[in-house]
């Protein structure tokens, strides 16, 4: 495959983030981590590979701004083109020594996401997507999964934990959710989440509580790759609800479905106890 001069760059400087990542990996132990907040970690390995893609993406394209989850925003002179950047992605499971996590680069046009690369050092899977170009997984075209039923589908989540989301409402997403499908998944990394439903591994997704570094990147993998991606309520608000809901379009039809059911019972339960 022919790749453009953008996606030259940004896998270079994937490739250069995630070798430092990589290195980091095998000490995991070692590394000084501190806390942003509940289950929230920030590691070493975190400000030095943002630090490295920084330096990479800056050096290619010097006027263009960069959104990091570490460094925040850092301002360009062409207000067109902003790189939106997780370093690391599935911090958690690369403190507990999981090998899946990934380095997560969108490139953000006049508020459009018009490429995007996920890239897991330790495997050497490479996602990269480009508007109107299609998906892909290395050299391998991509497609999101073809099921038309829930009952066929394997779905995967963002499972709130320890001071983050909305506890009660999601378990009770997950027991309707669970009545309707083949299995359901928490893998930890919401972009490799992304690039997963894409790649047609897994048949749908939906998370709420996300950033745009999170996200950016995923939402053109599946978009290239035949799929829709939402809000969970349906709507193109991704960014500013925090949410998102993938997969093909029949699958995230009934999960958006499953998901309103969810909410309409918990409002009830919630009007049923303020009256009480």
């Amino acid at each position: 495959m022919a790749k453009s001069a953008i996606l030259t760059i940004m896998e270079r400087a994937a490739i250069k983030a995630g070798r430092g990542l990589a290195r980091d990996f095998g000490e995991v132990e070692k590394l000084q981590v501190s806390t942003k907040g509940p289950s929230d970690f920030v590691s070493d390995a975190d400000r030095r590979a943002e630090e490295r893609l920084y330096e990479s993406l800056r050096e290619a394209r010097p006027t263009w701004g960069f959104l990091g989850e570490e460094g925040g925003t850092v301002e360009g002179s062409d207000p067109q083109h902003r790189w939106i950047v997780d370093p690391l992605d599935g911090t958690t499971n690369f403190l507990h020594s999981m090998p899946h996590f990934a380095v997560s680069i969108g490139l953000e046009r006049d508020g459009e996401i018009v490429a995007g690369l996920i890239y897991n050092p330790i495997t050497d899977d490479m996602f990269t997507a480009e508007k109107g170009k299609g998906a892909f997984l290395n050299d391998s075209r991509l497609r999101v999964a073809g099921r038309r039923r829930l009952a066929d589908c394997v779905l995967v989540n963002g499972m709130p934990h320890l001071g983050r989301g909305d506890h009660g409402l999601f378990l009770r997403e997950a027991a309707l959710m669970m009545r309707k499908v083949a299995g359901m998944r928490r893998m930890g990394a919401a972009s490799l989440d992304l690039a997963w439903v894409a790649a047609g591994r897994l048949d749908g997704y939906w998370e709420v509580g996300l950033s745009p570094w999170d996200m950016a990147a995923g939402l053109i993998l599946v978009r290239e790759a035949g799929g829709i991606v939402r809000d969970v309520n349906g709507g193109s608000s991704i960014f500013d609800t925090q949410s998102v809901i993938a997969g093909n379009d029949l699958v995230v039809g009934q999960m958006l479905k499953v998901l309103q059911e969810a909410r309409e019972a918990q409002a009830k339960l919630a009007n049923a106890r303020a009256s009480a």
